[in-house]
Protein backbone atom coordinates (compact mmCIF):
# COMPACT_ATOMS: atom_id res chain seq x y z
CA UNK A 1 0.00 0.00 0.00
CA UNK A 2 1.37 3.23 -0.95
CA UNK A 3 1.78 6.53 1.53
CA UNK A 4 1.71 9.86 0.77
CA UNK A 5 2.81 12.25 3.50
CA UNK A 6 2.10 15.92 2.82
CA UNK A 7 3.15 18.84 5.61
CA UNK A 8 0.82 21.83 5.51
CA UNK A 9 0.99 25.12 6.15
CA UNK A 10 -0.07 27.06 9.13
CA UNK A 11 -3.29 28.91 9.12
CA UNK A 12 -3.07 32.61 8.52
CA UNK A 13 -4.97 34.53 11.18
CA UNK A 14 -5.07 37.54 9.12
CA UNK A 15 -6.72 35.44 6.06
CA UNK A 16 -10.43 34.77 6.40
CA UNK A 17 -12.05 31.58 6.05
CA UNK A 18 -13.43 32.92 2.49
CA UNK A 19 -9.91 33.63 0.87
CA UNK A 20 -8.34 30.31 2.59
CA UNK A 21 -5.96 28.87 -0.26
CA UNK A 22 -3.62 25.89 0.40
CA UNK A 23 -0.10 26.62 -1.30
CA UNK A 24 2.12 24.28 -2.97
CA UNK A 25 3.43 21.44 -0.42
CA UNK A 26 6.33 19.37 0.25
CA UNK A 27 5.38 15.83 0.29
CA UNK A 28 6.98 12.63 0.29
CA UNK A 29 5.81 9.94 -2.23
CA UNK A 30 6.26 5.67 -0.16
CA UNK A 31 5.45 2.66 -2.52
CA UNK A 32 3.97 -0.53 -0.73
CA UNK A 33 7.67 -1.40 0.48
CA UNK A 34 8.43 2.00 2.49
CA UNK A 35 10.75 2.88 -0.25
CA UNK A 36 11.15 6.64 -1.00
CA UNK A 37 9.19 7.18 -4.68
CA UNK A 38 8.88 11.02 -5.61
CA UNK A 39 10.16 13.58 -3.08
CA UNK A 40 8.98 17.78 -3.98
CA UNK A 41 6.91 20.42 -3.51
CA UNK A 42 3.62 20.61 -5.42
CA UNK A 43 0.10 21.93 -5.49
CA UNK A 44 -2.79 20.38 -4.46
CA UNK A 45 -3.99 19.02 -7.72
CA UNK A 46 -0.95 17.91 -9.00
CA UNK A 47 0.43 15.95 -5.73
CA UNK A 48 0.07 12.42 -6.67
CA UNK A 49 -2.31 9.30 -5.76
CA UNK A 50 -2.20 6.72 -2.98
CA UNK A 51 -3.37 4.47 -1.11
CA UNK A 52 -3.04 6.61 1.83
CA UNK A 53 -2.61 10.08 2.76
CA UNK A 54 -0.84 11.55 6.27
CA UNK A 55 -1.13 14.90 6.40
CA UNK A 56 1.56 16.48 9.34
CA UNK A 57 -0.67 19.67 10.37
CA UNK A 58 1.38 22.76 10.97
CA UNK A 59 2.42 22.83 14.87
CA UNK A 60 0.89 26.42 15.01
CA UNK A 61 -2.54 25.47 14.15
CA UNK A 62 -2.12 22.64 16.79
CA UNK A 63 -1.89 22.25 20.71
CA UNK A 64 -1.64 19.67 22.74
CA UNK A 65 -2.69 19.41 26.10
CA UNK A 66 -3.13 16.88 28.82
CA UNK A 67 -6.50 16.51 30.95
CA UNK A 68 -8.49 14.31 33.09
CA UNK A 69 -11.36 13.33 30.70
CA UNK A 70 -14.91 11.56 31.52
CA UNK A 71 -15.58 7.86 31.43
CA UNK A 72 -17.42 8.91 27.94
CA UNK A 73 -17.18 7.53 24.59
CA UNK A 74 -18.27 8.57 21.08
CA UNK A 75 -20.91 11.64 20.71
CA UNK A 76 -21.28 12.12 24.39
CA UNK A 77 -17.36 12.47 24.86
CA UNK A 78 -16.98 14.56 21.83
CA UNK A 79 -19.93 16.41 24.00
CA UNK A 80 -17.93 16.87 27.04
CA UNK A 81 -14.27 17.50 25.37
CA UNK A 82 -15.07 21.65 25.20
CA UNK A 83 -15.87 21.67 28.89
CA UNK A 84 -12.70 20.15 29.83
CA UNK A 85 -10.27 22.43 28.14
CA UNK A 86 -12.17 25.47 28.08
CA UNK A 87 -9.85 26.81 30.71
CA UNK A 88 -6.73 26.23 29.07
CA UNK A 89 -8.12 28.27 25.44
CA UNK A 90 -8.27 31.66 24.41
CA UNK A 91 -10.22 30.70 21.28
CA UNK A 92 -14.01 29.80 22.30
CA UNK A 93 -13.59 25.77 22.43
CA UNK A 94 -16.98 25.15 20.66
CA UNK A 95 -15.72 26.09 17.72
CA UNK A 96 -12.58 23.54 17.56
CA UNK A 97 -11.96 20.04 16.98
CA UNK A 98 -10.46 18.31 19.80
CA UNK A 99 -8.68 14.97 19.44
CA UNK A 100 -8.06 12.07 21.76
CA UNK A 101 -4.60 10.72 21.85
CA UNK A 102 -5.30 6.72 22.01
CA UNK A 103 -2.26 5.76 24.67
CA UNK A 104 -2.85 7.43 28.41
CA UNK A 105 -0.06 9.12 30.40
CA UNK A 106 1.30 7.52 33.31
CA UNK A 107 -0.88 9.36 35.75
CA UNK A 108 -3.37 8.23 33.81
CA UNK A 109 -4.55 11.97 32.05
CA UNK A 110 -4.90 11.71 28.45
CA UNK A 111 -3.80 14.12 25.75
CA UNK A 112 -5.94 15.91 23.70
CA UNK A 113 -5.22 18.05 20.76
CA UNK A 114 -7.30 21.13 20.06
CA UNK A 115 -7.44 22.65 15.47
CA UNK A 116 -9.54 25.25 14.82
CA UNK A 117 -12.55 23.29 13.27
CA UNK A 118 -13.28 25.36 10.14
CA UNK A 119 -9.85 25.25 8.65
CA UNK A 120 -9.80 21.42 9.82
CA UNK A 121 -12.78 20.94 7.66
CA UNK A 122 -11.16 23.11 4.73
CA UNK A 123 -8.15 21.28 4.82
CA UNK A 124 -9.73 17.60 4.74
CA UNK A 125 -12.53 19.03 2.45
CA UNK A 126 -9.49 20.31 -0.12
CA UNK A 127 -7.85 16.82 -0.23
CA UNK A 128 -11.10 14.79 -0.73
CA UNK A 129 -12.30 16.87 -3.77
CA UNK A 130 -8.58 16.17 -4.79
CA UNK A 131 -9.12 12.24 -4.72
CA UNK A 132 -7.04 11.74 -1.40
CA UNK A 133 -9.54 9.02 0.27
CA UNK A 134 -7.96 7.44 3.43
CA UNK A 135 -6.81 10.53 5.01
CA UNK A 136 -4.64 10.49 8.35
CA UNK A 137 -3.50 13.43 10.10
CA UNK A 138 -0.55 14.23 12.44
CA UNK A 139 0.59 17.20 14.51
CA UNK A 140 3.85 17.98 13.73
CA UNK A 141 4.90 17.69 17.06
CA UNK A 142 4.52 14.12 16.92
CA UNK A 143 6.83 13.60 13.94
CA UNK A 144 10.03 15.01 15.73
CA UNK A 145 12.18 12.35 17.32
CA UNK A 146 11.87 10.48 20.15
CA UNK A 147 13.23 11.30 23.09
CA UNK A 148 16.00 8.76 24.50
CA UNK A 149 15.39 7.38 27.36
CA UNK A 150 17.59 8.21 30.35
CA UNK A 151 20.54 5.45 31.39
CA UNK A 152 20.53 3.46 34.23
CA UNK A 153 24.31 3.72 36.14
CA UNK A 154 25.39 0.09 36.90
CA UNK A 155 24.90 -1.29 40.05
CA UNK A 156 22.16 0.88 40.42
CA UNK A 157 18.54 -0.51 41.63
CA UNK A 158 15.62 0.02 39.70
CA UNK A 159 13.82 1.44 42.56
CA UNK A 160 16.39 4.01 43.83
CA UNK A 161 16.54 5.46 40.06
CA UNK A 162 15.23 9.02 40.05
CA UNK A 163 12.79 9.70 37.60
CA UNK A 164 14.20 11.20 33.92
CA UNK A 165 14.11 14.92 33.39
CA UNK A 166 11.36 15.60 31.23
CA UNK A 167 12.41 16.47 28.01
CA UNK A 168 12.13 19.48 25.65
CA UNK A 169 12.42 19.08 21.63
CA UNK A 170 12.02 21.83 19.47
CA UNK A 171 11.90 21.62 15.55
CA UNK A 172 12.48 23.97 13.08
CA UNK A 173 10.04 23.65 10.31
CA UNK A 174 10.74 26.20 7.61
CA UNK A 175 9.92 29.80 6.89
CA UNK A 176 6.49 31.27 7.34
CA UNK A 177 4.64 30.48 3.95
CA UNK A 178 0.83 32.76 4.19
CA UNK A 179 -2.08 30.99 3.20
CA UNK A 180 -3.48 33.98 1.22
CA UNK A 181 -4.28 33.51 -2.41
CA UNK A 182 -1.90 36.41 -3.24
CA UNK A 183 0.62 35.23 -1.17
CA UNK A 184 1.15 31.65 -2.47
CA UNK A 185 4.97 30.49 -1.86
CA UNK A 186 6.24 34.14 -0.58
CA UNK A 187 7.30 35.35 2.83
CA UNK A 188 4.51 36.81 5.08
CA UNK A 189 5.17 40.11 5.77
CA UNK A 190 7.13 40.35 9.03
CA UNK A 191 6.04 42.66 11.82
CA UNK A 192 7.79 45.85 12.78
CA UNK A 193 9.57 44.51 15.75
CA UNK A 194 11.32 41.72 13.97
CA UNK A 195 12.59 44.38 11.15
CA UNK A 196 12.20 42.71 8.58
CA UNK A 197 13.86 39.34 9.99
CA UNK A 198 12.00 35.76 8.10
CA UNK A 199 10.35 34.06 10.91
CA UNK A 200 10.58 30.60 11.22
CA UNK A 201 7.97 27.87 12.27
CA UNK A 202 8.54 26.23 15.27
CA UNK A 203 7.20 22.99 16.34
CA UNK A 204 8.00 22.11 20.95
CA UNK A 205 7.34 18.74 22.09
CA UNK A 206 7.53 18.66 25.97
CA UNK A 207 6.16 16.74 29.04
CA UNK A 208 5.98 13.21 29.89
CA UNK A 209 7.03 10.83 26.47
CA UNK A 210 7.66 14.33 24.69
CA UNK A 211 3.70 14.19 24.41
CA UNK A 212 2.60 17.67 24.94
CA UNK A 213 3.24 20.83 22.73
CA UNK A 214 2.54 23.80 20.46
CA UNK A 215 3.90 25.72 17.72
CA UNK A 216 5.26 29.36 17.71
CA UNK A 217 6.28 31.42 15.05
CA UNK A 218 9.63 33.45 15.93
CA UNK A 219 12.31 35.24 13.69
CA UNK A 220 15.94 34.11 13.40
CA UNK A 221 17.60 35.98 15.58
CA UNK A 222 15.21 35.44 18.63
CA UNK A 223 15.20 31.60 18.78
CA UNK A 224 17.71 30.59 20.36
CA UNK A 225 16.85 33.05 23.51
CA UNK A 226 12.87 32.28 23.40
CA UNK A 227 13.74 28.15 23.33
CA UNK A 228 15.84 28.79 26.32
CA UNK A 229 13.71 30.51 28.21
CA UNK A 230 11.17 28.33 27.17
CA UNK A 231 12.99 25.08 28.25
CA UNK A 232 14.41 26.43 31.36
CA UNK A 233 16.27 23.56 33.66
CA UNK A 234 14.93 20.85 31.05
CA UNK A 235 17.30 19.25 28.46
CA UNK A 236 16.74 20.27 25.41
CA UNK A 237 16.65 19.39 21.94
CA UNK A 238 16.80 21.75 18.61
CA UNK A 239 16.44 20.39 14.98
CA UNK A 240 16.12 21.63 11.81
CA UNK A 241 14.48 20.50 8.50
CA UNK A 242 17.71 20.29 6.51
CA UNK A 243 16.38 19.11 2.95
CA UNK A 244 12.73 20.06 2.92
CA UNK A 245 11.46 20.48 -0.65
CA UNK A 246 10.84 24.06 -2.30
CA UNK A 247 13.70 25.44 0.72
CA UNK A 248 16.98 25.21 -2.01
CA UNK A 249 18.75 28.09 -2.34
CA UNK A 250 17.06 30.74 -4.38
CA UNK A 251 18.77 32.67 -7.27
CA UNK A 252 19.26 35.52 -5.35
CA UNK A 253 21.18 33.43 -3.13
CA UNK A 254 19.16 33.35 -0.19
CA UNK A 255 18.97 30.25 2.07
CA UNK A 256 16.58 28.77 4.81
CA UNK A 257 16.98 30.64 8.10
CA UNK A 258 16.50 27.93 9.73
CA UNK A 259 18.94 26.12 9.31
CA UNK A 260 20.95 28.72 10.25
CA UNK A 261 20.36 28.34 13.68
CA UNK A 262 23.25 27.43 15.44
CA UNK A 263 22.76 24.36 17.43
CA UNK A 264 20.18 22.76 15.53
CA UNK A 265 20.71 19.13 14.43
CA UNK A 266 19.74 18.27 11.34
CA UNK A 267 16.71 16.52 10.31
CA UNK A 268 15.65 15.19 6.94
CA UNK A 269 12.00 15.76 5.64
CA UNK A 270 11.89 11.70 5.01
CA UNK A 271 12.43 11.07 8.85
CA UNK A 272 9.47 13.35 9.35
CA UNK A 273 7.38 11.92 7.24
CA UNK A 274 8.19 8.35 8.59
CA UNK A 275 7.64 9.64 11.89
CA UNK A 276 4.05 10.74 10.96
CA UNK A 277 3.50 7.29 9.01
CA UNK A 278 4.27 5.74 12.41
CA UNK A 279 2.32 7.83 14.72
CA UNK A 280 -0.35 6.43 16.48
CA UNK A 281 -1.96 9.67 16.82
CA UNK A 282 -4.95 10.59 14.25
CA UNK A 283 -6.72 13.83 14.44
CA UNK A 284 -9.21 12.72 11.93
CA UNK A 285 -11.88 11.49 15.09
CA UNK A 286 -15.53 11.80 15.18
CA UNK A 287 -17.08 14.38 12.95
CA UNK A 288 -13.76 13.62 10.61
CA UNK A 289 -13.22 9.91 11.02
CA UNK A 290 -12.98 7.88 7.69
CA UNK A 291 -16.23 6.96 6.90
CA UNK A 292 -15.27 4.49 3.28
CA UNK A 293 -18.91 4.24 2.96
CA UNK A 294 -20.31 7.91 2.33
CA UNK A 295 -20.38 8.86 -1.16
CA UNK A 296 -19.62 12.40 -1.60
CA UNK A 297 -19.68 14.47 -4.56
CA UNK A 298 -16.07 14.04 -5.29
CA UNK A 299 -16.77 10.27 -5.25
CA UNK A 300 -19.49 10.50 -7.00
CA UNK A 301 -17.84 12.71 -9.97
CA UNK A 302 -15.49 9.48 -9.55
CA UNK A 303 -18.03 6.75 -9.99
CA UNK A 304 -20.55 8.03 -12.74
CA UNK A 305 -18.62 6.40 -15.61
CA UNK A 306 -18.65 2.61 -13.70
CA UNK A 307 -22.40 3.62 -12.28
CA UNK A 308 -23.52 4.23 -16.03
CA UNK A 309 -21.63 1.00 -17.71
CA UNK A 310 -23.17 -1.13 -14.83
CA UNK A 311 -26.62 0.83 -15.33
CA UNK A 312 -26.13 0.08 -19.56
CA UNK A 313 -25.26 -3.62 -18.48
CA UNK A 314 -28.82 -3.66 -16.40
CA UNK A 315 -30.72 -2.31 -19.53
CA UNK A 316 -29.07 -4.24 -21.98
CA UNK A 317 -29.44 -7.55 -19.83
CA UNK A 318 -32.88 -7.22 -18.96
CA UNK A 319 -33.69 -6.01 -22.53
CA UNK A 320 -31.95 -9.04 -23.71
CA UNK A 321 -34.04 -11.56 -21.52
CA UNK A 322 -37.48 -9.83 -22.76
CA UNK A 323 -36.41 -10.61 -26.55
CA UNK A 324 -35.47 -14.22 -25.41
CA UNK A 325 -38.29 -14.64 -23.73
CA UNK A 326 -40.24 -13.58 -26.66
CA UNK A 327 -38.60 -16.06 -28.87
CA UNK A 328 -39.14 -19.06 -26.60
CA UNK A 329 -42.92 -18.36 -26.44
CA UNK A 330 -43.24 -18.34 -29.43
CA UNK A 331 -41.54 -21.26 -30.20
CA UNK A 332 -43.47 -22.92 -27.50
CA UNK A 333 -46.92 -21.44 -28.84
CA UNK A 334 -45.51 -22.83 -32.64
CA UNK A 335 -45.10 -26.40 -30.74
CA UNK A 336 -48.37 -26.18 -28.94
CA UNK A 337 -49.92 -25.56 -32.58
CA UNK A 338 -48.27 -28.43 -34.37
CA UNK A 339 -49.46 -30.72 -31.36
CA UNK A 340 -53.09 -29.60 -31.51
CA UNK A 341 -53.28 -29.65 -35.12
CA UNK A 342 -51.48 -33.42 -35.45
CA UNK A 343 -54.21 -34.54 -32.25
CA UNK A 344 -57.07 -33.39 -34.11
CA UNK A 345 -55.96 -34.43 -37.82
CA UNK A 346 -55.57 -37.87 -36.18
CA UNK A 347 -58.75 -38.10 -34.02
CA UNK A 348 -60.97 -35.56 -35.75
CA UNK A 349 -63.77 -35.78 -33.27
CA UNK A 350 -62.06 -34.65 -30.24
CA UNK A 351 -63.98 -31.33 -29.37
CA UNK A 352 -61.81 -29.89 -26.50
CA UNK A 353 -58.24 -29.97 -26.68
CA UNK A 354 -56.77 -29.57 -22.85
CA UNK A 355 -53.53 -31.32 -23.03
CA UNK A 356 -52.73 -32.56 -26.84
CA UNK A 357 -49.86 -34.93 -25.92
CA UNK A 358 -51.99 -36.51 -23.22
CA UNK A 359 -54.81 -36.91 -25.20
CA UNK A 360 -53.15 -38.46 -27.97
CA UNK A 361 -51.42 -40.18 -25.85
CA UNK A 362 -54.83 -42.19 -24.09
CA UNK A 363 -56.69 -42.47 -27.58
CA UNK A 364 -53.46 -44.60 -29.09
CA UNK A 365 -54.06 -46.83 -25.96
CA UNK A 366 -58.40 -47.15 -26.37
CA UNK A 367 -57.54 -47.83 -30.07
CA UNK A 368 -54.74 -50.41 -29.25
CA UNK A 369 -57.21 -52.09 -26.68
CA UNK A 370 -60.10 -51.84 -29.54
CA UNK A 371 -57.82 -53.64 -31.85
CA UNK A 372 -57.14 -56.80 -29.24
CA UNK A 373 -53.25 -55.10 -28.95
CA UNK A 374 -51.96 -54.89 -25.41
CA UNK A 375 -51.34 -51.43 -23.80
CA UNK A 376 -47.60 -51.53 -22.34
CA UNK A 377 -50.05 -49.96 -18.78
CA UNK A 378 -52.00 -53.03 -18.96
CA UNK A 379 -51.72 -55.93 -15.96
CA UNK A 380 -50.99 -58.50 -18.74
CA UNK A 381 -48.41 -56.50 -20.34
CA UNK A 382 -46.90 -55.24 -16.96
CA UNK A 383 -46.98 -58.59 -15.82
CA UNK A 384 -44.99 -59.78 -18.45
CA UNK A 385 -42.36 -57.59 -18.58
CA UNK A 386 -41.80 -58.31 -14.99
CA UNK A 387 -41.60 -61.84 -15.34
CA UNK A 388 -38.75 -61.59 -17.65
CA UNK A 389 -37.11 -59.13 -15.60
CA UNK A 390 -36.83 -61.63 -12.68
CA UNK A 391 -33.62 -63.00 -13.67
CA UNK A 392 -32.71 -65.03 -10.29
CA UNK A 393 -35.30 -63.99 -8.27
CA UNK A 394 -38.02 -67.37 -8.29
CA UNK A 395 -40.83 -67.30 -9.17
CA UNK A 396 -42.86 -68.65 -6.18
CA UNK A 397 -40.66 -65.97 -4.62
CA UNK A 398 -43.64 -63.68 -5.49
CA UNK A 399 -46.25 -63.24 -2.78
CA UNK A 400 -48.59 -60.91 -4.27
CA UNK A 401 -49.71 -58.57 -7.38
CA UNK A 402 -51.61 -55.43 -7.15
CA UNK A 403 -52.90 -53.50 -10.18
CA UNK A 404 -54.14 -49.74 -10.10
CA UNK A 405 -53.96 -47.12 -11.83
CA UNK A 406 -52.05 -48.60 -14.62
CA UNK A 407 -49.22 -49.76 -12.24
CA UNK A 408 -48.17 -52.72 -10.96
CA UNK A 409 -47.36 -53.62 -6.89
CA UNK A 410 -45.40 -56.54 -6.35
CA UNK A 411 -44.47 -57.79 -2.85
CA UNK A 412 -41.95 -60.34 -2.49
CA UNK A 413 -41.82 -62.84 0.24
CA UNK A 414 -39.61 -62.38 3.12
CA UNK A 415 -37.24 -64.97 2.79
CA UNK A 416 -36.75 -63.75 -0.90
CA UNK A 417 -33.72 -61.78 -1.64
CA UNK A 418 -33.90 -59.49 -5.05
CA UNK A 419 -30.72 -58.75 -6.43
CA UNK A 420 -29.97 -54.89 -7.33
CA UNK A 421 -30.17 -55.77 -10.79
CA UNK A 422 -33.71 -56.21 -10.78
CA UNK A 423 -34.02 -52.66 -11.95
CA UNK A 424 -31.60 -52.85 -15.02
CA UNK A 425 -33.68 -55.80 -16.48
CA UNK A 426 -36.86 -53.58 -15.54
CA UNK A 427 -35.51 -50.97 -17.75
CA UNK A 428 -34.08 -53.02 -20.67
CA UNK A 429 -37.66 -54.86 -20.71
CA UNK A 430 -39.31 -50.96 -20.73
CA UNK A 431 -40.57 -51.28 -17.63
CA UNK A 432 -39.61 -48.36 -14.51
CA UNK A 433 -39.25 -49.95 -11.04
CA UNK A 434 -38.73 -48.85 -7.53
CA UNK A 435 -38.86 -49.85 -4.35
CA UNK A 436 -40.97 -48.52 -1.29
CA UNK A 437 -38.64 -48.22 1.76
CA UNK A 438 -41.52 -48.34 4.49
CA UNK A 439 -43.65 -51.25 2.76
CA UNK A 440 -40.73 -53.10 1.19
CA UNK A 441 -43.51 -53.29 -2.14
CA UNK A 442 -42.33 -52.71 -5.71
CA UNK A 443 -43.82 -50.51 -7.91
CA UNK A 444 -43.52 -51.36 -12.27
CA UNK A 445 -44.67 -48.77 -14.49
CA UNK A 446 -44.47 -48.90 -18.12
CA UNK A 447 -41.66 -47.04 -19.34
CA UNK A 448 -43.02 -45.54 -22.66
Amino acid sequence: MSTLIVLLPPRDPAVRSEEWHLPDMPFLLLDKRGEPQRIGRSALGLLPRASATVLIVAARDTLLLAASLPPLKGPRLRQALPNVVEDQLIQDPQTCHIAVDPVALADGKRVVAVIDRGWFRFVLGAFSGAGHRNVKAVPAMRCLPAPAAAPVEEGQEAEETEAPPTPFIAGLLGQVVSTAPALIGELAAPSPATFGAPRIEIAIARGERAALGEGLALPADSIPATLAALAGDHPATLYSLSDLPGDEPRLSGSRNAAAAVAGALPLTFEALARNAVASRFDLCQFEFAAQPWRLDRATMRRLRVPIALVAASIVVSIIGVNVQWLQLSRQRDAISAQETELLLNAFPKTTVVLDAPDQMSRNLDRLRVASGELSPSDFLSLADGLARSLGPVPVNGVAGLDYRDRRLEVTFKPETKVDPDLTKRLAANGLNGSIDSNTGKWTIRSGQ
